[in-house]
């Protein structure tokens, strides 16, 4: 038995531990597989070493206590298997003092160190930007979903029955800050050149979410034209909009990274996110830039000018970016009329729709799992050339409350779905491409030994195509908490669901669509003088296309002869 003086040291539930030893007998704790669907949260007020000797082998068990919650967190993400240990944990009377008991069930004693690393292991927040009428209608779809998911009430304070239960979720400090008074504010901004939509959030439901600063709108809009929110209105706003983030992450312990949510197609969708991206870039050049984009989709259109403005943008943004995931309002579409029999969906259901997908990408930051995954992780394992760094998305299941009642979905059946065409929320068919890496991120009621069996069984069936020098591995994350839907929304509460980020060459069919489109609008010189006229050289347009060319080609090449 071993006293550690760490402060307070808080568990809930029972649990089995895996633990990898080193050949030296130094174990570094940066993950941790927990067997079953238990939930779980290690929260240590500690600066330091944690080190254990002479752990006896005993009998198995374990004992739930429960203590005061600290005021930062040491997250434990994933260990490799290796033997199971049990342990016991009893709080002593001293307070600030654990006794550990440690179990282990193969032969001998196990002398090793426990170290927490500062770095990695502190819970790290995320601040989300909200750029434009697409970007700020999904933040507010997005929120609306985390305050349900998190028991928060519309005005940020807890609603009683989540007080009752006294969830020690890290979710908020990761996108949550908290004042004296208890009130959980977004770790966010929104932003929009033209005051109507920003004005229906500060008028809306959570209105009293938000800080008033962090709403931020202009006088005018940019009119759909990206040069006019990267070179004109959007300069103007610029400072305005830095300063917030400044104050943002300043209020951040550990910064993990940006979530910027935009689209392709409009003028401050496109044209101020790349002014914001430099700007981030150049601030903030080390931390994770994960967009969230609209994509334009092949036969819907809000705008005529929607080709420029996109490939501007993504040729800007190409530098800066770390990762994308594009979604079309196509794809959209057709999951609404096919899944929720819903045939003409509002962009409330979209933006909902599209929500749950965010939702769900993000819900390893915000809750406890076995598997946990974080932006970096994210970035680390699927994007293996900088500029390949466009993944694909796709959800199951997507189920209207007529059916979810009828249905009881395994882990098998929506790990199959979710690889289906018709799940992708992009207008492309993965089965003509190859994949470079695959995401498959579960939540609710799922144990890595039901996500292994699905996983073998998709190898199995061998219709994946992965590229020859990219093993046909997945990286695989698993949250405990299950998804949450808007009360008298489309889409039916589940017990499980999956999302998978797979970059696949076949995005660039996507590519070659827009490409297409622009060159026969620049071969006219069609709508050229509006950008002209706010700044802009011609000879940008020529430098956009010819970069947007070689992507299409760094497509073709890392797929082989995937691609005409």
């Amino acid at each position: 038995m071993s006293v550690f003086n760490c402060g307070f040291l808080s568990v809930k539930g029972s649990v089995d531990f895996n633990l990898c030893c080193s050949s030296e007998g130094v174990l570094t704790l940066t993950s941790a597989v927990l067997r079953g669907s238990v939930d779980f949260n290690l929260l240590l007020f500690l600066r330091g070493v944690l080190t254990l000797t002479s752990a006896v082998p005993q009998r198995e068990g374990s004992v739930d206590f429960n203590s005061a919650v600290p005021q930062r967190m040491f997250d434990l993400p994933l260990l490799f298997l290796r033997g199971s240990v049990d342990f016991n944990l009893c709080c002593s009377s001293e307070e600030g003092s654990v006794d550990f008991n440690f179990c282990c069930s193969s032969e001998g004693v196990f002398d090793f160190n426990l170290c927490c690393s500062s770095e990695g292991v502190l819970t790290r927040e995320c601040v989300s930007l909200n750029v434009g009428q697409a970007g700020v209608q999904i933040g507010n779809s997005s929120w609306e979903l985390y305050c349900l998911e998190h028991g928060l009430q519309p005005n940020g304070f807890m609603s009683e029955q989540s007080c009752c239960s006294s969830l020690d979720d890290i979710s908020f400090s990761t996108f949550f800050s908290e004042t004296p008074a208890g009130k959980r504010v977004p770790r966010g901004i929104m932003v929009d050149l033209e005051p109507t939509v920003v004005d229906q959030v500060r008028t809306g439901t959570y209105r009293q979410l938000f800080h008033p600063d962090q709403l931020i709108s202009g006088k005018e809009d940019a009119a759909n034209n990206y040069a006019r929110g990267h070179n004109t209105v959007g300069t103007a706003a610029l400072d305005r909009v830095m300063d917030r983030i400044r104050i943002q992450t300043e209020d951040c312990a550990a910064l993990q990274g940006f979530l910027i949510f935009h689209s392709f197609g409009g003028g401050t969708g496109s044209g101020f996110t790349s002014l914001l991206m430099e700007n981030l870039g150049d601030e903030y050049g080390k931390k994770t830039k994960i967009q969230l984009a609209i994509y334009p989709s092949p036969r819907l259109s809000t705008a005529i000018v929607e080709p420029y403005n996109s490939i501007l943008t993504t040729h800007t943004n190409m530098e800066y970016s770390d990762c994308a995931f594009i979604m079309d309002n196509e794809a959209l579409y057709d999951i609404c009329a096919r899944n929720l029999n819903v045939q003409s969906p509002s962009y409330a259901s979209l933006n909902r729709l599209m929500a749950q997908q965010v939702s769900n990408i993000t819900a390893s930051l915000r809750f406890s799992g076995a598997l946990n995954v974080n932006l970096t992780d994210l970035q680390t394992n699927l994007v293996p050339f900088p500029r390949i760094h466009f993944p694909l998305t796709s959800m199951a299941p997507v189920l209207p409350a007529v059916k979810a009642y009828h249905e009881q979905l395994t882990v098998a059946d929506i790990t199959n779905a979710v690889f289906q065409p018709g799940s992708h929320m992009v207008k492309c068919d993965p089965r003509r491409g190859k994949y470079m890496s695959c995401c498959l991120l579960y939540r609710g009621d799922v144990v890595p030994k039901q996500v292994n069996a699905a996983v073998a069984s998709i190898k199995a069936k061998r219709t994946l195509n992965f590229v020859d020098w990219c093993p046909t591995g997945f990286k695989v994350g698993i949250t405990y908490e299950p998804p949450t839907v808007v009360p008298g929304g489309d889409l039916a509460k589940v017990q499980r669901a999956v999302s998978m980020l797979s970059n696949n060459t076949a995005v660039a069919e996507a590519w070659n669509r827009l490409n297409r489109k622009f060159d026969k609008m620049y071969a006219k010189r069609a709508f050229v003088h509006w950008y002209v006229g706010e700044g802009m050289e011609e000879c940008e347009f020529a430098e956009a296309r010819e970069d947007l060319a070689a992507l299409e080609k760094d497509y073709e090449e890392v797929g082989g002869d995937t691609l005409e």
